[in-house]
């Protein structure tokens, strides 16, 4: 099973993807997610700037693949060759 890993989202996205990339981290709907944060934007619980700053600093979900892949491909196989 894979390592579940927070990104931003390339394909749910509206601006920069954050909010999607949090709705698929934890299966909620994107739509609902975004609701949320204008709503406590606009109730002054949140800043603007968290989301430029997550922007800024949280990979996108295709970034995340390709370190993944560099990952993969680093690793070798340290078992014994079996011969008779």
């Amino acid at each position: 099973m894979a390592k579940k890993q927070f990104a931003r989202s390339t394909s749910n996205r509206v601006l920069g993807g954050v909010l999607g990339g949090i709705a698929d981290y934890f299966g909620w709907d994107a739509n609902i997610v975004r609701l949320v944060f204008i709503v406590s934007i606009l109730a002054g619980g949140v800043t603007p700037w968290l989301y430029l700053l997550a922007w800024i600093f949280i990979p996108n979900d295709k970034q995340v693949a390709e370190m993944d892949e560099r990952a993969d491909a680093d690793k070798r196989d340290v078992t014994p060759d079996d011969q008779d």
